[in-house]
C-alpha cells in the first residue's frame, strides 16, 4: 500500500455495501475519504449517516446528487428547487463543502437546448445564494452528450463553465469526470480555463470500456480496463491547480455482482496502479 491521500471512494463504486460495511471496509484499507449519495444517506439518515462517518474518521468529499432542472411546468420546476435545497441540506449536515448537480434532460415534446440550458441558469441563481450561506458550493457536472437528450443538456466542460461563470466561483464550479469529457479534444483547454478560475470542485475518475454494456449508465468501467489515461487526465487538473480529493465512481453491474470488500480493495489497487502521483 501506498499514499492514499488524495484517494476517494464514490459509495455508487460499492453500492451493495451497507454504509455500516462501506466505513468498516474504508478503515480496514486506510481509505479516509468517500463521496456519498443521496438516496442511501437517506436511506440510513441523514444525521445517523453523519455520525457514522465522524466516527469512523472519514470525510465526505461530495454528495450526489442535485440538479434536474429544465422542467417547463411551474410546479415541477418548484419542486425540483425545494429538493436541492433539501440536497443543499443534507450536504451540509454531512460536512461536504460540494454537492454535484446533474442538470437534467430535454423536457418531453421539447427540443430546445438553449431553452433547457437557461432554465438551470434561472436555478442556479436561486440555489447558490442558498449553497453559500450552507458553506456548500455547487458542482455542475457534464454528461456524454449520449444522455443530452434525457438526463444532462449540459454535455461538455465548456458548455458547465458558461453557466458556472454567471456565478462566483466559491458558489458555482465544475465536476470534471473522465468518463464524461475523455472523448472531447476540448477539455484540456476548458480544464485550464476552469482552474484558472478556481472552479474545479471535484474531480471524478471511471474508464470507457468497449464494447458498453447494455444501457450506458452502467458502463462505467474499473480503472485501467479501458481507453481513458488517468494519469494524463489527472495531469491536466493538478496542472490547472487542484489539488483535492479524487473519487473513483464507477456504475457497472458486474461490479455491483461482486463482493463489495473486493470491489474496493482491487479499486484501490487500480487507482495506485494507474492514476496515483
Amino acid at each position: 500500500m501506498t499514499d492514499l491521500t488524495r484517494f476517494s471512494i464514490n459509495q455508487m463504486t460499492v453500492k451493495q455495501l451497507s454504509m455500516p460495511e462501506l466505513a468498516e471496509a474504508c478503515r480496514g484499507l486506510g481509505v479516509t475519504q468517500v463521496g456519498l449519495w443521496r438516496e442511501p444517506v437517506q436511506e440510513y439518515g441523514v444525521e445517523a449517516t453523519a455520525e457514522l462517518v465522524r466516527d469512523a474518521g472519514l470525510t465526505v468529499t461530495t454528495l450526489c446528487r442535485g440538479g434536474f432542472f429544465t422542467a417547463i411546468d411551474a410546479e415541477e420546476r418548484a419542486a425540483a428547487l425545494a429538493d436541492n435545497r433539501r440536497a443543499i441540506d443534507e450536504a451540509a449536515t454531512l460536512g461536504t463543502d460540494t454537492l454535484v448537480l446533474v442538470s437534467g434532460g430535454l423536457p418531453p415534446g421539447s427540443r430546445d437546448l438553449r431553452a433547457a440550458r437557461e432554465r438551470v441558469a434561472d436555478a442556479l441563481a436561486e440555489l447558490a445564494p442558498y449553497a453559500e450561506d450552507h458553506g456548500v458550493r455547487l458542482a455542475i457536472e457534464p454528461l456524454h452528450p449520449v444522455y443530452a437528450a434525457d438526463r444532462c443538456v449540459v454535455s461538455t466542460l465548456a458548455q458547465a463553465l458558461d453557466l458556472a461563470e454567471r456565478f462566483p466561483a466559491h458558489q458555482v464550479g465544475v465536476t470534471v469526470d473522465t468518463y464524461h469529457v475523455w472523448w472531447d479534444d476540448q477539455a484540456p483547454a476548458q480544464i485550464a480555463r476552469a482552474g484558472a478560475g478556481g472552479r474545479i470542485h471535484t474531480f471524478q475518475l471511471a474508464d470507457w470500456i468497449t464494447p458498453l454494456p447494455e444501457g450506458v449508465l452502467n458502463g462505467r468501467g474499473q480503472i485501467g480496463d479501458g481507453a481513458v489515461d488517468m494519469r494524463e487526465w489527472r495531469g491536466y487538473v493538478e496542472a490547472a491547480g487542484y489539488t483535492g480529493p479524487i473519487e473513483v465512481e464507477l456504475f457497472n453491474e458486474e461490479l455491483w455482482a461482486r463482493d463489495g470488500r473486493e470491489v474496493l480493495a482491487e479499486t484501490v489497487e487500480r487507482f495506485l496502479a494507474h492514476a496515483a502521483g
